[in-house]
């Protein structure tokens, strides 16, 4: 099952959506996302995972309360919850799997909205029933959009730029870091590069950075100096930015793939000098690769 529009249509219209109309979701449209979950069993790095779509309860927007501006959330009428076992890019492959989820639920007209923390011992995980094998390192809140968002919600989105993005020059380079590459250069990768920097992201950091190698892209992790430390101390969150990274390899897997460019991820750090210690290798797309990892 797969989407009924373009994917870089469905990308620039997704947005994270806080203010939700008191209007339940169709079965029909429950049934189609409910199809498109249980077919998210596996990440493009292996990992096995699992998601549920369940109705919003009033526990549950309680359980959001205490999670900052997540307890801002309004309305939603429905979560996406999700379960990743442990593995060494477990975060990754669940960050890729739900962000197909987001796409699918904008394809049906849904609005969406990514909430990142520590759901191992949450309500959420009890209606999940998650084992003491698996982790939750976030939910997704699902609804019908309203137009009247609200100052919070604004002031929201204006503190997390949610509304700005680094430019191009600053994400994707040719070769080595500091070289940034041209869309020319980029030939037909342009658009799935460009649909990496319309990613969401914790904060909106945009962690992702990307070098061109030959016939790879090399996907690395440009992390925020104790933005996890923080996270995990004081708010109990999952490694988020190691999520954001998955959410960047959807995005450009994806409009790869509508495209017809033809490759596969895998594993194999390239000689390529890094900048500095907070930036560390995830994963390269090989173009023309097939099996993969």
């Amino acid at each position: 099952m797969g989407y009924s529009k373009p994917i870089t249509e469905i990308i620039e219209r997704r947005f994270s959506c806080r203010t939700y109309l008191d209007v339940p979701i169709e079965a029909e449209k429950r049934q189609r996302l409910r199809e498109f979950l249980s077919a998210r069993q596996t990440g493009p790095l292996g990992t096995p995972a699992r998601f549920e779509l369940v109705v919003a309860t009033e526990k549950d927007r309680r359980a959001l309360r205490g999670l900052g501006t997540y307890g801002l959330i309004r309305g939603a009428t429905g979560f996406v919850l999700g379960a990743v076992s442990e593995g060494e890019k477990n975060l990754e492959d669940f960050g890729y799997l739900m962000e197909q989820i987001v796409l699918q639920a904008t394809d049906l007209g849904l609005g969406t909205c990514w909430l990142g923390g520590f759901f191992t011992r949450s309500r959420f995980a009890e209606r999940l029933a998650l084992d003491d094998s698996e982790l939750m390192p976030a939910v997704v809140s699902v609804g019908y959009a309203s137009d009247d968002r609200g100052l919070l919600d604004r002031l929201i989105r204006r503190g997390a730029g949610s509304n700005r993005r680094l430019p191009w020059e600053h994400l994707f380079f040719d070769g080595q870091f500091g070289v940034p590459i041209s869309r020319q250069a980029a030939g037909a990768y342009a658009v799935p590069l460009e649909m990496v920097r319309l990613g969401p992201s914790a904060s909106n950091r945009q962690p992702w950075r990307i070098v061109k190698d030959g016939g790879a892209w090399h996907f690395y992790l440009q992390r925020m100096l104790g933005y996890y430390e923080g996270g995990r101390l004081f708010l109990r969150m999952a490694d988020l930015q190691r999520v954001d990274m998955g959410i960047a390899m959807c995005h450009f897997a994806l409009t790869a793939d509508e495209l017809g460019l033809r490759g596969a991820w895998a594993i194999e750090e390239p000689d390529i000098e890094r900048p500095d210690e907070s930036t560390e290798y995830v994963v390269s797309w090989v173009e023309g690769q097939v099996n993969g990892l």
